[in-house]
């Protein structure tokens, strides 16, 4: 990697989870004239009229006053899910812990609270989260809209700790929804995708906070993951593999474990792992950058919310020069899909910074690209080069087909609406609960009508 490019990458980061400007500087649910961008920048939302709410009360007169808008967490998705050519509005500076209940095991936060903000302090009380995202920047309400997870072939995405929410409807009313007494009508809501109402609360489960250690191969032969994959993929309590897809090689595996005994240490790691050799210093997921910016390796225990992201909780990207995109397929086709990916190398490897293929299990959330079926996910941190990578997503999306591979909600995908309302079985009921929350269709937009009813 030349130095060029090297400046370029050494702000971006893996995973799409990333926090762009602050939104909380600004006079309460006040417009902003600037224009807005997301965080790679690679797309300009369609309005400046962005208002900050402080509070539900806010967030129902705005939502009352308006026929068309969008809410705008952190800007960290790379398509136009989040935006409107109208107005945005966002629930950032409503990031309070309002409660954690040792009795229920849960903590109920405020819509624009995110991970980072959350876990020291569920830590400090002595409990956790059961996974997290690459980065914990990202608000918890928009990871859990579009099923951003972390990995661990027996862990959910994120919204699969959700037990309850509340929203504030197209009518400007405030509607509960729980696990508990709203059954089906919740399994549809949580990932909403922002098209049931204003998220201004959450409750997720939690458990007894524990410590981690992670350690890090490089150079893994593909055949041996080919060979080896289901127990490659389960080898521990997550574990994350980065290739750029060049000379047959799996570049690096994180493996995380998990350590439930506080008085306990981390067990020392085999000098290999399925032919790959465990790394001697810290490294990052491209392995020409300073690891400086991630999560501690080499076997160093650490607490969990620590240990789970691949990078620091007090790291915030400057710049985010990069475009990704990400496709969910079952468990079961794992390798045949890792093979055709690989196949597309030539054509791949010059455009890409990385790719992370990880696992995540199966839910019922009507929406989550997980529903119905444990899933692998192949992840592409492009360079931002739009006109080749909207060349190659084609090309890849049709080598994946075989398998019918789900894009992530939040990053880059050019699949044709037939075939991706195909791949929700549950669609059909989803739209008629957004016509219960949503008659009149004001939280629609275009990446909406486009994807879910074209």
């Amino acid at each position: 990697m030349n130095k060029r490019d090297f400046l370029k990458v050494s702000g971006a980061v893996l995973g799409g989870l990333a926090v762009g400007r602050p939104l909380g500087a600004a006079a309460e649910e006040s417009a902003q004239s600037a224009a807005l961008t997301n965080w790679a920048g690679n797309l300009r939302y369609g309005t400046t009229n962005l208002h900050e709410c402080r509070s539900v009360e806010q967030v129902q007169a705005f939502v009352k006053a308006n026929d068309s808008f969008r809410v705008l967490g952190t800007r960290h998705c790379f398509n136009r899910i989040a935006d409107s050519d109208k107005a945005l509005v966002s629930v950032r500076p409503m990031d309070r812990i309002i409660e954690i209940d040792p009795m229920t095991a849960t903590v109920t936060v405020e819509g624009g609270i995110s991970y980072g903000q959350l876990c020291p302090t569920l830590h400090e009380r002595g409990f956790a989260l059961h996974n997290l995202a690459s980065l914990p920047h990202i608000s918890i309400a928009g990871a859990c809209a579009t099923a951003s997870h972390g990995s661990g072939v027996e862990r959910g995405s994120l919204a699969t700790a959700v037990t309850a929410l509340e929203l504030v409807t197209a009518d400007g009313e405030i509607r509960k929804l729980s696990a508990e007494h709203d059954g089906e009508t919740f399994k549809g809501a949580v990932v909403g995708l922002g098209a049931l109402g204003v998220v201004t609360r959450l409750t997720l489960k939690v458990e007894p906070t524990f410590q981690m250690w992670q350690d890090v191969y490089e150079h893994m032969p593909m055949a041996e993951l080919a060979d080896n994959f289901d127990e490659v993929v389960s080898s521990a309590y997550s574990v994350s593999l980065f290739t750029d897809w060049r000379n047959k090689n799996i570049n690096e595996v994180w493996i995380k474990h998990r350590l439930d005994d506080p008085s306990g240490q981390a067990t020392k790691a085999a000098p290999e792992f399925f032919g790959a050799k465990l790394a001697t210093r810290n490294l990052h997921p491209i392995a020409a950058l300073s690891a400086e910016n991630c999560t501690a390796q080499m076997g160093e225990l650490g607490p969990w919310f620590d240990r789970m992201p691949h990078f620091k909780m007090g790291f915030t990207p400057s710049s985010g020069d990069e475009l990704q995109a990400e496709y969910f397929v079952p468990h079961k086709h794992a390798v045949e899909a890792i093979l055709a990916i690989e196949r597309l190398h030539e054509r791949v490897s010059p455009h890409l910074w990385i790719s992370e293929i990880r696992t995540v299990a199966e839910d019922d959330h009507w929406m989550s690209p997980a529903q119905g079926r444990p899933s692998v996910t192949i992840h592409f941190t492009w360079k931002p080069e739009w006109d080749a990578v909207s060349r190659l997503l084609p090309i890849i999306e049709r080598e994946l087909s075989p398998f019918e591979p789900r894009p992530h909600w939040g990053k880059l995908f050019t699949l044709d609406p037939k075939t991706l309302q195909s791949r929700y079985e549950m669609l059909p009921r989803f739209k008629d609960l957004v016509h219960e929350f949503d008659p009149n269709a004001k939280f629609r937009n275009e990446f909406l009508a486009h994807n879910l009813y074209g």
